[in-house]
This record gives structure tokens, C-alpha cells and sequence, in this order.
């Protein structure tokens, strides 16, 4: 068994796809003055996206019409699926580290959603390798992005009404209810808060809470306007004008991987919190941000197009086929690149959540992987290996684009760095690397180990 893992691990981690990935992750790591430009990123995005639905949309529009209700099946089960994943994944992070609540639960709602970024880097190695999958599986990459912007908006909403600091602290966290420290401009040393148990440094202070030297989360820094645990803090209502050095990487980050624009004078939560945790702004945002748009497009135009005939889609193959892999690689080329550059991120978050990011997605795929097969036993139809090994990069994989948008809107309390840290840090680079070939290994298992047969 253990052979063979080995095998499959390194036939498929030196694919061409995964090593545009490693030559990315190098970059920064190497000092390479290499910066993928904002504009190309996006509109590559934006192709994938719709390239995966136009496909899976001719797909879908060949299916024997006996098949919809197994794929409508499939799609409720895997909205459940994630949606139960997001709650487990925030009781794990309350249990075994120090996170605040409101941070757990942030977190949680990122990896009870799904990453396009691993979706399709996972479609390309099945590709390459010639293993078949379901044609709705794009279907299933919108529908599932959806429970985990749901668990965190709901958790949070609790927390507000059982009395979270406006700073993001629970009471019995540290730091609940105090007031910032006034910062001098002029001394450039280290200062102390008025009880003498803080230290902190004047740049991360400037229109933000205080924070110390050493937090629970395991190291030296800290994270914008978010009391700490472990130690006490200061924490308050902060100057809307101004954000820390860590919101403002964070939302370089979200503005270059995300499919939209958003300025600190566009965004109404950078100075007000939501008082509904399901209004008409946060709803929008949730259903049709612009990820699940672009691949509902694609889909509809691809089954529309499919149900017209070959002429209608002819004029796109060359785009939309055989350019695929290579914007792909592109693609990757710049998942590596930020994935690098968000390890040092993790320092300041602790053993316990770093191993977090890299349990995680192993637990929540074979989760996965086993919820498909009990699925395909129940309806007495088995699937193809790739459609089980997409099912699990769905369900353990974590969001970057949607759910960080989500947080911008309604969830300003919550470190803007920390869930984008173990997301693209630990678990994306996990997934493309050793995720894909583990999971396609262990779904190889279960399907000869346990067959389905053919209901009559």
C-alpha cells in the first residue's frame, strides 16, 4: 500500500502542471524579482472559470435525461456535506487551538466552502491522466462554495448577540472591552498598556488594538485590530480611515485574487457591522459573487450551445479546449507565488493551527470520498474515480476568493490574514501536491474494495 502511494505520489507530483507550481513556489523563497501581474491573473481567472462551465455545460446537455436526478442528488449532498464540514472544522479550531472565536470561525467558514484554484488544477492532472469524472461536477464546485460563507455569517451572528466586543472579543477573551491606547508619534520604542502586561510596538498599534509581543496564537506578531488570547490586551473601536499593516497586505492579497475591485472607501464594513446576518447586500454576495456567476455563464452557455448543435460552440473550441492547459500552468504559475509568500504569515499563528491546515483537508476528503460512495450505493450506481477524487478536493479543500469577500462585507471583526494564511499557505499547497494523488489512490480503494452494482 504504502508502495504504491509512493508510485502514484510521484507520478503525479512532476506532472508539467504541478511543476509551474513548484517553480512559482520558489520565487519567493529565492528572492526572485518576479511580480505575475495583477490584470493577467484575473482574466485568467476568469477564463478557467468560464472554460470549466462551458464544458461541464455541453456535458451536462448530453446527459440521458434519467441522470439530472442523480446529479440534482449529488449537489444537495454535497451542499450538506460542506455545510456539516464548516461547523466541524470550527469546533476542531475552538478544541485544539487558541484562536478567538471569531476567528474560528472565519476559518471555519473557509474550509466549509470549496477553492476553484484546486478544482481545476485537479481537473487538469485527471485530464492528463486520462480518468474520467462526471460532467456536473462543475455544478457541484458553485453549489458547494456556498455553506461555508453561510456557517461563518451564521456563527458570528450568534457571537454579536451574546456579546462580542466590537474588536472581535468574546467576553472572557483578552483584551474584552478595553480601550486603544493613544499612540505618540514622536517615540519610536516599544510602549506599555496602562496595566504594565503588554508590550507593543507603535506601527501596530496606529488605528488598531493592541496586541502582545507573544500571542496565543503561538508567535511574535500580531494581527491588526484583533485582541489577543493568551495575553492581555487592549481592543476598541478603531479609526475607519486607518488599518494595520496586516489588513492592508491582506487586501492587496484579496483585490489581486479576486474577481473584484474593492477600495477601503467602497467597503461599508470597514465602519459598520451588518446588523442582519442574511440582508439583501450580504445575500447578493453570497450567490452571486462574481466566481459563481462566471461558472453559472459557462455552463448555461456551454448546455444552451451543446442543445443547438456542434456549430453553435464550434467557434470556441480553440479557446476554450486546447488553450485550457496552458492558461492552467499560468495559472499555477501564480497560485505558487502567493502560496509562498503567505508562509510567514503562519508564524504568528502556532503549531497547533499550521497542523490544523494540513489535517484538515485530509479528514474533510476522505469525508468526501466516503459520503460519494455511501451516496452510489444508496442509488445503486457507481461513479468514475474522478468524480470521487473532485468530490474530495471539493470537501477539503479552502476558499480564497469568495469567502474572503464574504469577510470584507460582514466580518470586519475577524484577522484578514490568518484564514488566507492556512487557505493558500498550507492546505492549496498541500492539496495540488499530495492531496490529489492520496485521494485518487484511496477512491481507487474504496471502489475495488467495495463495488457498486448496476441496479437493475
Amino acid at each position: 500500500m504504502l508502495q504504491e502511494l509512493m508510485n502514484n505520489v510521484l507520478h503525479n507530483m512532476f506532472k508539467p502542471l504541478l511543476l509551474f507550481f513548484y517553480a512559482g513556489f520558489l520565487v519567493p523563497i529565492l528572492g526572485v524579482k518576479l511580480e505575475f501581474p495583477k490584470a493577467a491573473y484575473q482574466a485568467l481567472t476568469i477564463y478557467l472559470l468560464l472554460a470549466i462551465g462551458w464544458h461541464g455545460g455541453e456535458e451536462l446537455a448530453k446527459l440521458d435525461p434519467s441522470m439530472y436526478g442523480r446529479a440534482a442528488g449529488f449537489m444537495v449532498i454535497g451542499f450538506c456535506t460542506n455545510f456539516v464540514i464548516g461547523i466541524a472544522a470550527f469546533m476542531a479550531l475552538r478544541s485544539f487551538t487558541k484562536l478567538r472565536q471569531v476567528d474560528a470561525a472565519t476559518v471555519a467558514g473557509y474550509y466549509g466552502s470549496d477553492s476553484a484554484g484546486t478544482f481545476v488544477t485537479c481537473m487538469g492532472v485527471l485530464t492528463a491522466s486520462q480518468i474520467a469524472f462526471a460532467p456536473f461536477m462543475p455544478v457541484l464546485l458553485a453549489v458547494m462554495e456556498i455553506p461555508g460563507c453561510l456557517v461563518a455569517l451564521y456563527l458570528v451572528s450568534k457571537m454579536r448577540n451574546t456579546g462580542m466586543d466590537k474588536a472581535g472579543n468574546m467576553p472572557g477573551e483578552p483584551g474584552y472591552g478595553r480601550k486603544k491606547i493613544a499612540i505618540d508619534q514622536t517615540p519610536a520604542h516599544e510602549a506599555e498598556d496602562s496595566m504594565g502586561e503588554v508590550t507593543v510596538r507603535k506601527r501596530e498599534l496606529v488605528g488598531a488594538s493592541a496586541h502582545s509581543g507573544s500571542t496565543s496564537y503561538g508567535g511574535t506578531s500580531s494581527y491588526g485590530n484583533h485582541g489577543s488570547n493568551g495575553h492581555h490586551g487592549s481592543s476598541g473601536d478603531s479609526d475607519p480611515e486607518m488599518e494595520t499593516e496586516e489588513e492592508a497586505d491582506a487586501h492587496q492579497l484579496e483585490e489581486r485574487l479576486g474577481l473584484q475591485r474593492v477600495s477601503a472607501a467602497d467597503d461599508p464594513s470597514l465602519e459598520r457591522k451588518s446588523k442582519s446576518w442574511l440582508n439583501k447586500e450580504l445575500l447578493h454576495e453570497v450567490f452571486l459573487n462574481p466566481g459563481i456567476f462566471l461558472l453559472f455563464a459557462g455552463i448555461t452557455i456551454g448546455f444552451i450551445g451543446r442543445l443547438q448543435g456542434a456549430k453553435i460552440t464550434a467557434g470556441g473550441d480553440a479557446l476554450f479546449d486546447t488553450l485550457f492547459q496552458g492558461c492552467l500552468c499560468l495559472f499555477l504559475l501564480e497560485m505558487g507565488i502567493t502560496a509562498s509568500s503567505k508562509l510567514k504569515d503562519l508564524r504568528a499563528a502556532g503549531v497547533p493551527f499550521i497542523l490544523f491546515a494540513l489535517i484538515a483537508p485530509n479528514v474533510f476528503a476522505m469525508t468526501g470520498i466516503a459520503v460519494a460512495h455511501c451516496y452510489s450505493m444508496v442509488i445503486g450506481q457507481p461513479f468514475e474515480v474522478g468524480t470521487y477524487v473532485l468530490f474530495a478536493v471539493l470537501c477539503g479543500a479552502s476558499s480564497y476568493i469568495a469567502v474572503p469577500a464574504v469577510q470584507r462585507l460582514a466580518i470586519p471583526e475577524a484577522s484578514p490574514t490568518l484564514p488566507l494564511a492556512a487557505s493558500l499557505g498550507v492546505t492549496f499547497t498541500y492539496n495540488v501536491t499530495l492531496g490529489i494523488p492520496l485521494y485518487l489512490m484511496i477512491a481507487q480503494t474504496v471502489i475495488s474494495k467495495f463495488p457498486v452494482g448496476v441496479a437493475g
